[in-house]
Parts: structure tokens; C-alpha cells; sequence
């Protein structure tokens, strides 16, 4: 998995950096090269190091609850930066209320998967997996 390239961080504004260090540790683990930048991460630094590493994911976190706000228009950048098949992964605390409708939201943004809080790492590790090998990376 050393070929695939993965951006990790908490995005925005959101000091919370437990969730990205948990990512980050499991995605070494399994065997992808991680580049982790840390909390508070503004979302134009993502697409900056995406575009530096060549990388094939990002996957955020965020518990604040205003990722929405952050990452409004993020797909768009991304495709205007060149990164059309990278693939887009969230989880968190995603919004201020409990709401039902978290997930869709964020897929109209463009986020191939959404997490809720506490999503078991396997869950999202087989996700991703199963998402690279359909675009044939893997």
C-alpha cells in the first residue's frame, strides 16, 4: 500500500486532533503512506498537499460541528486543482444538532464516504480499500 498516498487532518478551525492521530496510526498500520497535517487545518491546505504528493485519498475529521461551513465549495476546488479521482472521506462530529440527514449533506458536497463519531477504523479501512480497488488502484 506504499504506492497509495493518503492526507489526513482536522479540518478548519477545529483543535481536535485525537480523531486524525487515530486515522493516521491505523492507515500506517495497514501499509499507506500518510500525510498527516495536524489540526486546524485550512481546507485549501488539503488540496495543496494532494496535489504535492500525488495523493489517491483525504480523509478528515472534524468534532466542532461546523465542517459544513469549512468545506463548502471543497469539491469544486479540488476538481479546479486537477484532483478528480482523489477520493473524499469525513467523519465526526460532523454537525452542531443531531441530525439524521449528517451524511447526505455531506455527500452533496462531494464526500465519497461520511462517519459518525466512534466508527470502528475497520469500517473505514475496508471502505477504503474496496473504493481504490474499484478505480483500480489497487
Amino acid at each position: 500500500m506504499k504506492d497509495i498516498t493518503v492526507i489526513t487532518g482536522t479540518v478548519g478551525v477545529d483543535a481536535h486532533v485525537i480523531g486524525t492521530k487515530i486515522v493516521s496510526r491505523a492507515l500506517r498500520d495497514a501499509g499507506y503512506n500518510v500525510v498527516a497535517l495536524g489540526a486546524q487545518t485550512p481546507p485549501e491546505e488539503f488540496i495543496k498537499a494532494a496535489q504535492e504528493t500525488d495523493a489517491d485519498a483525504m480523509i478528515m475529521s472534524s468534532l466542532y460541528g461546523m465542517a459544513e461551513l469549512d468545506l463548502q465549495g471543497f469539491k469544486d476546488k479540488c476538481l479546479e486543482a486537477g484532483l478528480d479521482d482523489i477520493l473524499l472521506y469525513i467523519g465526526g462530529n460532523l454537525g452542531i444538532a443531531k441530525s439524521d440527514d449528517i451524511e447526505m449533506r455531506f455527500k452533496k458536497l462531494g464526500f465519497d464516504r461520511v462517519y459518525p463519531p466512534a466508527t470502528d477504523m475497520k469500517i473505514a479501512l475496508a471502505d477504503l480499500q474496496n473504493d481504490l480497488e474499484a478505480k483500480g488502484k489497487l
